[in-house]
């Protein structure tokens, strides 16, 4: 009797626990696809990062030819201008990887473009979530794109001071 007891009595403590907490669950990726200056914002991304793209494609074309070139003449070449020549290859596949990198990479051009232009729209969304879940009383507000992931919690919900303050840390 003990054992039945027992599990009920925290089955019924975890669903008190959890029925005081108000939360709902959104899709900020539907969220977005329906928001005009986001979907405004893509497309722009899109026409950067395919220019910039076809840039660095003819740099790579232009290594491809070079090399090319290289073999077919390798033979009649002396070692001189066989150095010559890898180094001109080499310095020219080094300037399109690093254009490649200064648009592509981490914090580069698309990076930048990408805060400029959807950050904006994504800080609208989120406002509007934090203001609905204020106004509804919501505690928790769940997002479901990309795995469910906490989009808004209730700033009184957050208990690191007493996880700090259990481990003998202050502020």
């Amino acid at each position: 009797m003990k054992k039945f007891i027992l599990p009920l009595l925290l089955v019924l403590a975890t669903t008190t626990v959890a029925s005081a907490q108000k939360y709902c669950i959104i899709d900020s990726k539907y969220i977005l696809e329906k928001v005009p200056e986001y979907k405004a914002a893509q497309s722009q991304l899109d026409m950067f990062s395919k220019n910039w793209q076809a840039e660095v494609d003819n740099k790579m074309k232009e290594v491809d030819r070079m090399y090319k070139g290289y073999q077919a003449e390798r033979a009649m070449l002396n070692d001189d201008m066989r150095k010559n020549r890898e180094e001109d290859i080499m310095n020219k596949e080094k300037a399109a990887k690093d254009l490649q990198k200064q648009y592509f990479g981490y914090e580069g051009e698309l990076f930048k473009k990408r805060q400029e232009l959807v950050k904006p729209v994504q800080d609208k969304v989120y406002n509007a979530v934090q203001k609905m879940a204020v106004a509804r009383g919501y505690d928790l507000v769940l997002d479901k794109a990309g795995g469910v992931t906490m989009f808004y919690a209730d700033p009184k919900l957050d208990r690191s001071d007493e996880v700090l303050k259990s481990l003998a840390i202050s502020k």
